[in-house]
């Protein structure tokens, strides 16, 4: 079997990285963190926030730099993840492809890397589920605020069994 056809057990490899999921964020406006529609699952945006904390506030590219929005990016994928587990009745396994990756990023006028601020879910949903199911369409955009000041904001849509 080559690499590009290796099935991967994605919750072992959960616990191979030493990745803890946050708890699913309780949405602060009207809407729920997930939907079900056949064989897709649609996640709404979530923020870099930590079990209720948002770590990173502020523009990317003023108070808060690459490194630090990468990260960022990084922890709304977590929040994804989580969501998607649950949606999938915690079993990561089902997943068979992640389709769609949105991703706002809260930043000065002149900021010009936003597409790799996103590249922090990005790389995370690519080495969690491997390239072929990991690998997706993206969209990466710069906006002018994000909710309760967070510095970025990542929506997904996946296929599931």
């Amino acid at each position: 079997m080559s690499i590009s056809q290796e099935i991967i057990n994605v919750e072992q490899r959960l616990l191979d990285m030493n990745i803890e999921l946050p708890k699913v964020p309780q949405p602060i406006a009207n809407f729920i963190p997930w939907k079900r529609q056949g064989d897709i699952i649609y996640l709404s945006g979530q923020t870099c926030e930590w079990n209720g904390e948002v770590i990173y506030q502020g523009k990317v590219g003023s108070n808060i730099d690459l490194e630090q929005a990468q990260d960022a990016a990084r922890i709304c994928a977590l929040n994804l993840i989580a969501a998607l587990r649950q949606a999938l009745d915690n079993d990561l396994n089902r997943v068979q492809s992640c389709i769609r990756v949105g991703g706002f990023v809260h930043c000065a006028p002149d900021f010009q890397s936003v597409p790799h601020v996103i590249n922090g879910a990005s790389d995370l949903f690519h080495t969690l589920f491997g390239s072929k199911v990991g690998g997706h369409a993206r969209t990466a955009i710069g906006v002018a605020q994000l909710p309760q000041g967070a510095s970025v904001e990542v929506d997904a849509f996946f296929a599931v069994a």
